[in-house]
C-alpha cells in the first residue's frame, strides 16, 4: 500500500518558530503502523518547516516549490496523480495561523477520491476507525484509493531520530503555480437569536415509552413541563 502524507508550513503558537504540524507527525506514524510505503508532499516556497518530518518516520519528502501566495491545489493534484496512492493522509487544518481545514476536502474533489474525516486507524480492506464525540469510533469501509483526514486523538507520533533526519531526502520539484481563490465575505447585521431549551431539556430528564394510553403519553408531558417549570 501506498500513502502520501500532506504536510503544512507549520508555526509554533507561541514562539512564532517554524515547526511540524503534530497531526501530521500523527498521520506519517498511523501510515507507518499499517505498513505503507510512505512519501512526505509539501507545496510552498521552502521545505524549511517540514525537514524535521524526515525524523519521525519519513525517508523521503517531495517539495513542489510554489509562491507563498499561490494556491496548493493544482500542485498536490498532479503530483498525486503521478504516484497513484491507496491513501492521502492529511491533518484536520494546518498550523500556520490562517488554515481553514478545507484542503483535504478540495483535494478529494479535484481528483475524484472519497474522504473520510477524524481518523485514528487504518484497517485493512480500505476501512477507517473514525473518531466521533464522546469518544466514540465507528469503522467506515472506503473505496480507494481515499483522502483521509487524521483526529488529534490518533496514536502519537513516532519519537524524533536525528540520525533518520540526516539520512532522509527531500526532492525538490517545480510546482503549478495558481493564483488562490477569492474568498467573498458577506457582512449582515447582527441579529438576536431566540434563546434554546436544549440543555434545560437535557437536564430535565424523561422516560421512554412504547405504546403508551392517552392518558399515560398526556401524563408524562405535564411531569416533563413541570420539571422545565414552563407548565
Amino acid at each position: 500500500m501506498k500513502a502520501i502524507v500532506l504536510l503544512s508550513a507549520g508555526i509554533h503558537p507561541r514562539s512564532g518558530a517554524p515547526m511540524p504540524v503534530p497531526v501530521e507527525l500523527q498521520a506519517i506514524a498511523m501510515a507507518q503502523r499499517f505498513g505503507c510505503d510512505i512519501i512526505g508532499l509539501h507545496a510552498g516556497p521552502s521545505s524549511a518547516t517540514v525537514a524535521d518530518c524526515l525524523g519521525h518516520g519519513l525517508s523521503r519528502i517531495i517539495h513542489l516549490q510554489i509562491g507563498q501566495t499561490d494556491d496548493p491545489l493544482a500542485a498536490l493534484t498532479a503530483e498525486i496523480a503521478e504516484h497513484n496512492p491507496d491513501f492521502v493522509l492529511a491533518g484536520r487544518r494546518g498550523q500556520g495561523g490562517a488554515d481553514s481545514g478545507l484542503l483535504p476536502y478540495s483535494l478529494a474533489h479535484a481528483c475524484g477520491m472519497p474522504i473520510a474525516a477524524d481518523a485514528v486507524a487504518l484497517e485493512a480492506g480500505g476501512a477507517v476507525v473514525q473518531a466521533l464525540p464522546r469518544g466514540a469510533k465507528r469503522r467506515l469501509v472506503l473505496r480507494l484509493p481515499a483522502v483521509i483526514t487524521v483526529h488529534d486523538s490518533a496514536p502519537p507520533a513516532l519519537p524524533f531520530v536525528h540520525k533518520q533526519r540526516l539520512a532522509g531526502a527531500i526532492i525538490v520539484k517545480p510546482g503549478i503555480a495558481s493564483a488562490a481563490p477569492a474568498f467573498v465575505y458577506n457582512d449582515r447585521p447582527y441579529r438576536r437569536r431566540p434563546k434554546l431549551i436544549g440543555s434545560a431539556q437535557k437536564s430535565a430528564g424523561g422516560k421512554f415509552m412504547l405504546h403508551p394510553t392517552p392518558e399515560e403519553a398526556a401524563a408524562a408531558i405535564l411531569d416533563y413541563l413541570e420539571k422545565l417549570n414552563i407548565r
